[in-house]
């Protein structure tokens, strides 16, 4: 009985490699995305307990010392609302900002490297390939967006500003920041591939289009939702 085997050729065993070691790429840069924003939303409970309670120090039972210490009183004199609140506020809007431009930085990055690459063999396709790079930027604008609505709404001693507000701000800034940070790796992998593809087959260039349209829709549906959510700030309480 005679076997027969069948041997890959070296191109396609070299791009099966390739495709594997992609893999093996996103999956680490998912779970290292992963453990940070665990990293990041667990200590919030510790840190809010801590604040809350170092709040209002103890004073010492020598009453020569209590023109030493800095008084309750005094302390809230300034502030209005919850002294913790702000933390959470300042938080999201370093985070819209931050994982809007962590996306938008990967998008541009992947594409470009597509692009670049493209380039040498046909360098009159490089313009019409620069789109996915420029919808890759726009989401940095996003984030920008929403942390200066954010930032602006905090003013303590203007109106008070409550957990309630800080909450708000803080889911305000995480939608649209993680949001964004998934349509910038989405549109990086499919610009990347996208431009290669366009060079040996133009008639690719229009659902390559409507690919990376529907990739920016994401940070868009983030934003949306960002701004519903910050508008909610201020509206815990009558004043």
């Amino acid at each position: 009985m005679r076997h027969t085997f069948y041997v890959m050729p070296k191109s396609a065993n070299c791009m099966a490699k390739a495709r594997s070691r992609s893999r093996g790429i996103h999956s680490e840069i998912s779970q290292f995305l992963l453990q940070f924003i665990i990293s990041l939303v667990s200590p919030f409970h510790f840190i809010t307990h801590e604040i809350q309670r170092s709040r209002f120090p103890q004073l010492p039972s020598n009453p020569r010392l209590n023109n030493f210490c800095l008084k309750p009183s005094k302390m809230a004199s300034t502030f209005s609302g919850d002294e913790t609140a702000p933390f959470f506020g300042f938080l999201g809007a370093a985070a819209a900002l931050v994982f809007s431009c962590m996306g938008a930085a990967y998008g541009t990055a992947k594409s470009g490297v597509g692009v670049a690459s493209m380039g040498v063999m046909r360098p009159e396709l490089v313009m019409k390939s620069i789109v996915p790079v420029v919808m890759a930027g726009v989401l940095g604008i996003y984030g920008l967006i929403i942390a200066v609505i954010i930032s602006t709404g905090i003013n303590p001693k203007a109106k008070s500003y409550y957990l309630f507000d800080g909450y708000a701000h803080l889911s305000s800034g995480l939608a649209c920041g993680l949001a964004g940070l998934s349509a910038g790796m989405a549109i990086g992998i499919v610009g990347d591939a996208g431009v290669r593809a366009n060079a040996q087959q133009p008639k690719l260039f229009v659902g390559m289009i409507l690919i990376l349209i529907f990739a920016e829709a994401l940070a868009l549906y983030g934003l949306i939702v960002g701004i519903i959510l910050s508008s909610r700030a201020g509206q815990s309480r009558a004043e």
